[in-house]
């Protein structure tokens, strides 16, 4: 399934290099990317939002899917050929596994996402019921989630609303006893264009990364991330003052990870630097 808004052009590339069936969730678009959609491509199911959801809209299209397996692309991005078989066998194999992080190739030189290379050398090792490193994060549009975890785990959350949303749904699924794995044979091309925003993108992130602390880690962490954030100039203030705003949201809905998760997730920052 694939989530847009205002993107016309890009959904009129890689709309026709998706295996069907596509389920497209417009997010309020005013590009006319909905009724271009429905024009050119009639076997794409088209919902339209009416509102920015932000990444909670991939919800819709998990709740709307009919098929145990779903698969995430963003609108300038699409999965290789076989890519989603062989994922799907994967998922049928390894009953525990929630999340399969692809190898995410970027632009048209095929450079390995940082991410990937990341996933691939986790420090978490490979558990036995697992077809590849285990992870506790991942790329959305290089993502196959199985359907019954991920709405089991609230799927996406409108307090991080968009940027960096994958981190609190991973350690979710991870604290409820699924599994998350990279596999380094199923791959997802992702050709993103330059950023139209590149201070707005880095005040999100601080943003949301000290939302998800607050969310579900412990209060040094919260404290790490929101110094980070400061030392960050001028963006990273502006994501904490925007931080704040959400902030009796995600206390009311704060929970930390079992122990084991947490241990986790801090062996692998620590891997991070």
């Amino acid at each position: 399934m694939v989530a847009s808004k205002d993107r016309l052009r890009a959904l009129a590339r890689s709309l026709p290099l998706h295996p069907r069936p596509v389920i497209l969730v417009d997010n309020g678009s005013t590009d006319g990317s909905a009724a271009f959609v429905r024009k050119h491509f009639p076997d794409v199911q088209v919902v339209e939002a009416g509102t920015n959801l932000g990444a909670p809209a991939r919800n819709v299209g998990v709740r709307l899917a009919e098929t145990p397996y779903v698969a995430f692309a963003d609108d300038d991005s699409w999965w290789a050929p076989g890519a989603l078989e062989r994922a799907a066998d994967v998922l049928d194999a390894h009953p525990r596994l929630a999340v399969l992080g692809a190898r995410v190739l970027v632009g048209p030189e095929e450079r390995l996402d940082p991410v990937s290379e990341q996933m691939r050398n986790s420090p978490l090792g490979v558990e036995p019921d697992l077809p590849g490193p285990s992870v506790l994060g991942f790329l959305a549009c290089g993502a196959v989630v199985r359907r019954e975890a991920f709405l089991e785990a609230g799927g996406f959350d409108d307090v991080i609303f968009f940027f960096g949303e994958e981190e609190r749904l991973a350690v979710d699924l991870a604290a409820r006893g699924w599994g998350l794995a990279y596999v380094d044979d199923v791959v997802a091309h992702h050709h993103p264009s330059p950023a139209r925003d590149p201070r707005g993108r880095q005040a999100l992130a601080a943003r949301n990364a000290v939302l998800t602390a607050v969310l579900r880690r412990p209060w040094p962490v919260v404290a790490r991330r929101s110094l980070d954030a400061l030392r960050g100039g001028p963006a990273g203030w502006a994501g904490l003052r925007t931080a704040v705003r959400r902030l009796p949201r995600a206390l009311a809905e704060r929970r930390e990870l079992p122990p084991a998760v947490e241990r986790a997730r801090r062996r692998l920052e620590r891997a991070d630097g």
